[in-house]
């Protein structure tokens, strides 16, 4: 039987499942959870696709739970949750020096309103190039951003939601309820 706090938080997490679509280019879905991080572990994994479904960026997200967690570990609640997503970029966006910065105050600006404490994690920008029998394919640049935090309050959608909209705005699409512009000679056409 799972302790009242990590029940919620798996309520919370099928609601969500279960529920209407966050944005009709995001699919999330229920993935196993890490058996060795905490005592009671949840993890959901999510996808980006444009239009013509090619999936343009990916995550997972993992909550963890621990009741000794609080005084042991220095988690709020006993909580920790651990974010990962890798998304595509635009070459002249990925050599942006900026760009890591940037994705990091998205991830922050998207978890003020549902509180965290104890933030920490890391960007990476890749570039990938292909040779040999590879030579005709393209470079591809893309960011990955890895954090983890502890939730101050009880109720987690509100983190779902950040990782959801970061995990959509790495990928470029607009904030919920903006239009993004047609495309334009000289523009990307996301």
């Amino acid at each position: 039987m799972n302790p009242p706090a990590f029940q919620r938080a798996l309520d919370t997490l099928r609601e969500i499942l279960d529920g209407p679509d966050v944005r009709p280019e995001l699919d999330l879905e229920d993935m196993p959870a890490p058996r060795n991080l905490a005592p009671y572990a949840a993890a959901l994994s999510g996808s980006v696709y444009r239009d013509d479904d090619t999936e343009i960026a990916m995550g997972r997200l993992i909550v963890l739970y621990d009741p000794d967690g609080a005084r042991e570990k220095d988690w709020a609640n006993g909580f920790r949750v651990v974010a990962y997503i890798r998304a595509d970029l635009e070459p002249e966006i990925a050599a942006d020096e900026l760009i890591g910065s940037v994705a990091w105050s998205w991830l922050l600006e998207a978890l003020e309103p549902a509180g965290y404490a104890g933030v920490s994690g890391t960007i990476t920008r890749a570039v990938s190039e292909s040779f040999g029998d590879k030579a005709d394919e393209p470079s591809t640049t893309e960011l990955e951003l890895r954090a983890s935090w502890s939730p101050t309050g009880d109720d987690l959608a509100g983190h779902v939601a950040a990782w959801c909209e970061v995990m959509c705005t790495t990928a470029g699409l607009p904030p919920t309820g903006v239009a993004s512009l047609p495309d334009r000679p000289g523009g990307t056409g996301r």
